[in-house]
């Protein structure tokens, strides 16, 4: 944990009892627990379900419905050959090294970045500077015992190579790694013995299709394959117009190495993700990005990063995409959607920052990428990718399917144009070439019209060619003038074929949902036992408590006339008539995150209406019951706050509340 990790209100943060409060409330817990749980995985209870759904809900409509995006449901279960396609087979790995001789597993990454932080640790502490004591994992912790650890202090010039080494570690390929832990001599923490050099292991679920088993597949490690390979479906429900964008919020499954961290490193998870088409020769403009030229955003550019620094530039995003810094109009705004998006569900803004990819990262065929991320007790997680795909996926599927994935345009002008053209005779080639007979059809298709010239004076020396064709065993293929001719056609242009461009915001949903309750959580001053979530009223898991003054039979037909209100203004509650004081029943609740309490009293049963607590500042007005329903459904919606309505209800001045910790 960053000793410098604090609170909303400013205070240290402690993660213990952070999480002892997560499982008390009952918001997580590890999967089946009974049968000794399973690492990774994890089940929500009613207090963080709910909060996803809530969270969900505002992503749709700040994504689907805003932008008008095409919210699709695809299949988990993934064909092998899809992910062959697409390269996930052969790269979606991490680097994992071993321990031999007691054959613990680590990821090479995480392994270098614990040992050198712990280094640096150590260093500050022999420099007399403060340090956190929860920072230290506790499983190394426990291995150590009783034993004592002596703080060392590092030369200047060490510290400061570790420093950048930390600031580039995501820019290091599977041997940069290697290099590293045998350089600075990087053993296992929980073991002290020297480990193997990295190796790369695919993190995809295996299973199959059918009984034979003959059908391979995977558990879908995202949701864009489906959505890539529904283009042309897409495309005609958009009556052919882009730019346009699908949407699809599912689960996805990556077989971690070594999950950890709770929510931040598992191997189930929601994701939401929208691929947005754009023409490539539009410059990838946005319509609407004259709205959003102003916002302000913190950027951690590569340059920053390369000289070791981790401190990100405020800019606007019309200055950035004016620079090329941000590759162009439509990733940066989506850049500032995807900030406003985590703006009103709760997030921290001072921490949140976009950090761009380092060149080792970057997918060899993206044009520019960006993560959103937050920082936690954890330090800062990638929450969100913003990609710039360019045309990739879909052109290899198109290419490996024969199925056509480009868009065509009308010219609004036609032209002539004179070009070599291959014709294969299919007919006499079918006997021959066989199963092969799309693959070549495909490489003749490919060919550049200076390679379609220079075979056809090959074919008229010859008779034959030699046509490259990857997908053959050894790459080419022989061909006769009987098979195939090369001839300059002329022909009219009246339609534009073209692959778009794809921009691609991506989330981990339970990533943003662990950030967020870190960023909500903290304490009473003067009162650290008392734990408070300050949800805000769009997404709180549960919107109002009801509580009763005490137990008493003459509140039921009240309690029963708030409950069925409340039930009519679609606004989650919870009824709290057990026998410890209100202000206990307050506390506890207020660990929920429940934003509103409306009390009933004797008052309430004269007539004189109902008061309305707020959470954070435990501030109470006393209306009706009409104005303070009205009071809490605008504020749930977002359409008011706790000021507006303080300012215009009357303040109730009773008795303060007792709050006390809960038994």
């Amino acid at each position: 944990m960053a000793s410098d990790y604090k609170t909303r209100t400013g205070a240290d943060f402690d993660r213990t009892e952070f999480e002892s409060l997560l499982r008390r409330k009952v918001f997580l817990w590890q999967s089946f627990e009974p049968y000794g749980a399973v690492k990774g995985l994890f089940d929500y209870g009613p207090p963080l379900e709910n909060l996803e759904a809530e969270v969900v809900n505002i992503w749709r409509d700040h994504f689907i419905r805003h932008e008008r995006m095409m919210a699709l449901k695809c299949s988990m279960l993934t064909p092998y050959r899809v992910l062959e396609t697409s390269g996930h087979v052969a790269k979606f790995a991490d680097y994992m090294c071993k321990d031999p001789k007691t054959g613990e597993i680590l990821r090479a990454d995480h392994l270098i970045k614990d040992v050198i932080e712990s280094r640096l640790r150590s260093d500050r502490e022999a420099r007399g500077e403060k340090v956190d004591a929860t920072e230290e994992d506790p499983k190394l912790k426990k291995k150590k015992g009783k034993a004592a650890r002596t703080a060392v202090k590092l030369d200047d010039a060490v510290r400061k190579e570790y420093e950048h080494l930390l600031a580039t570690l995501d820019d290091c390929t599977g041997d940069d790694m290697g290099a590293l832990i045998k350089k600075h001599d990087i053993r296992n923490p929980t073991s002290g013995n020297e480990v193997e050099p990295p190796v790369s292991v695919n993190l995809m679920f295996q299973t199959q299709i059918g009984a034979t088993g003959r059908e391979p597949a995977f558990l879908r490690p995202e949701t864009a394959q489906g959505q890539f390979l529904s283009f042309q479906k897409l495309l005609e429900f958009s009556d052919g117009q882009l730019p346009m964008a699908s949407a699809s919020i599912g689960y996805s499954f990556r077989n971690e190495l070594s999950p950890r961290a709770g929510l931040l490193r598992v191997r189930e998870f929601l994701m939401a993700e929208v691929e947005h088409f754009v023409d490539p020769e539009s410059g990838k403009k946005h319509p609407k990005f004259a709205s959003v030229r102003d916002v302000k955003l913190p950027l951690l550019d590569r340059k920053t990063q390369n000289g070791g620094g981790s401190t990100p530039t405020i800019t606007t995003v019309g200055e950035a995409v004016d620079s090329k810094l941000v590759d162009n109009e439509t990733l940066g705004y989506f850049l500032v959607r995807i900030m406003q998006f985590m703006q009103r569900i709760g997030i921290d803004m001072d921490k949140l920052r976009f950090r761009q990819h380092m060149a080792n990262e970057m997918a060899h065929y993206a044009a520019d990428c960006w993560d959103c991320e937050l920082l936690n007790s954890y330090g800062w997680i990638e929450c969100v990718g913003c990609a710039d795909r360019s045309a990739y996926d879909l052109s290899v599927h198109e290419k490996a399917t024969g199925v056509f994935l480009k868009v065509r345009e009308d010219l609004k002008e036609p032209y002539d144009v004179e070009e070599w053209q291959a014709n294969l005779d299919k007919k006499k080639s079918g006997p021959q070439l066989r199963k092969d007979q799309s693959k070549v059809e495909a490489a003749l298709s490919e060919l550049s019209q200076e390679m379609k010239e220079q075979l056809s004076i090959t074919m008229a020396d010859k008779g034959k060619v030699e046509v490259p064709v990857q997908e053959m065993e050894g790459g080419k293929v022989e061909l006769d003038k009987d098979i195939v001719s090369f001839v300059k056609e002329k022909r009219k242009v009246t339609q534009r074929e073209y692959t778009p461009n794809v921009i691609e915001p991506s989330f981990g949903v339970g990533r943003i949902l662990y950030s967020l309750m870190e960023h909500v959580y903290w304490t009473r001053k003067g009162d650290e036992a008392r734990s408070v979530m300050s949800f805000k009223p769009t997404v709180a898991p549960i919107k109002v408590l009801v509580v009763p003054l005490q137990k008493d039979n003459r509140f039921a037909s009240l309690l029963s006339e708030l409950e069925e209100r409340l039930d009519d203004a679609q606004l989650s509650f919870k009824v709290d008539q057990s026998g410890v004081s209100i202000g206990r029943r307050y506390a506890r609740n207020d660990e929920l995150g429940i934003p509103f309490g409306i009390t009933v009293d004797y008052e309430s049963l004269e007539g004189k209406g109902f008061t309305l607590r707020d959470r954070d500042s435990t501030k109470q007005v006393r209306a009706s019951l009409d104005e303070i329903l009205e009071a809490v459904e605008k504020m749930c919606k977002g359409k008011e706050t706790w000021e507006g309505v303080s300012g215009r209800l009357p303040v109730f001045e009773g008795k303060v509340e007792e709050e006390g910790k809960e038994e």
